[in-house]
């Protein structure tokens, strides 16, 4: 049997957040955009906390998001009738593709608190059919292993297969532990990988590395191999985590606004299709 490639702490930083004022309460970059170069196939990740009309009508192209309620009630609108409320827990997957146009709001007089991922695509998919996937939470599988639990949104984890259908190989768990378990979690080798500390915390990786609520980490990892790689969690209070990994895509890319393409050119004919209407109407419910 091929031994598992080992993980580690690659980096790790506290979540810096700010607040930019009524209805975007506030917001911090667990993956900073200006790093991304680090996170392929990743691009951000920003956690906030808003009021309804912070992410109203606004298009898309070019990648995917993967958005993770964290609380409150979160309602979906997009601009070819698809319409849904999202609870705690719940995951909405959206490939944007060629032309995404939606809505994004808080329910009533909720304060919804968010984590969304941008998740680039190849260039060979970027003009796909846009689609939306939710991932209701009683609808991810749970995997329950001595002192804890692992949650499979999307890949293969601990034997459990998560039902979101990326266009791009990926995993997300959830997993919870009480104090002082420890836990291996497997992931592909080749994934480029990180953690984000949702409550408690850990010593991760090899290193034992020492990581609190709102800490993210990246991990090592080895693209050379198809094997398998094993994290490492030891809960040093009872915790929650969440862990995503990505095959790497190795394509240069442009990420301007709401739009990420290939090249400069890409991104300028985006905004001339939007406000050309190419993206359809408005999204209204």
């Amino acid at each position: 049997m091929t031994k598992r490639f080992e993980r580690d702490v690659a980096t790790h930083w506290p979540v810096a957040y700010k607040q930019p004022g009524y209805p975007h309460v506030q917001q911090g970059w667990v993956l900073p955009p200006e790093r991304k170069n680090e996170f392929d196939p990743f691009i951000l990740m920003a956690e906030d906390w808003f009021k309804r009309g912070t992410f109203s009508d606004h298009p898309h192209r070019g990648f995917q998001t993967i958005t993770y309620v964290i609380d409150g009630r979160l309602e979906h609108i997009d601009n070819h009738g698809g319409h849904s409320i999202l609870d705690a827990g719940d995951v909405q997957y959206m490939n944007a593709g060629w032309a995404a146009r939606h809505a994004e709001e808080a329910v009533a007089d909720d304060l919804i608190h968010t984590l969304q991922l941008w998740l680039n695509l190849p260039k060979a998919l970027k003009t796909t059919s846009t689609s939306y996937q939710n991932v209701y939470v009683e609808d991810a599988p749970v995997v329950p292993i001595d002192g804890g639990q692992i949650r499979v949104y999307s890949g293969e984890i601990a034997g459990a297969t998560g039902p979101m259908d990326s266009l791009v190989p990926i995993t997300m768990s959830e997993v919870r532990l009480r104090e002082g378990t420890v836990y291996e979690h497997v992931i592909p080798a080749n994934h480029n990988a990180f953690v984000y500390i949702l409550a408690g915390s850990v010593e991760l990786g090899t290193s034992a590395t020492s990581l609190e609520k709102t800490h993210v980490a990246t991990l090592t990892f080895d693209e050379t191999t198809e094997r398998e790689s094993s994290l490492r969690i030891k809960a040093t209070s009872r915790t929650k985590l969440l862990v995503y990994s990505g095959k790497p895509i190795r394509e240069d890319y442009i990420a301007h606004g709401p739009f990420v393409m290939n090249t400069e050119d890409e991104i300028r004919q985006a905004f001339r299709d939007y406000h050309a209407g190419v993206f359809g109407p408005p999204a209204v419910k």
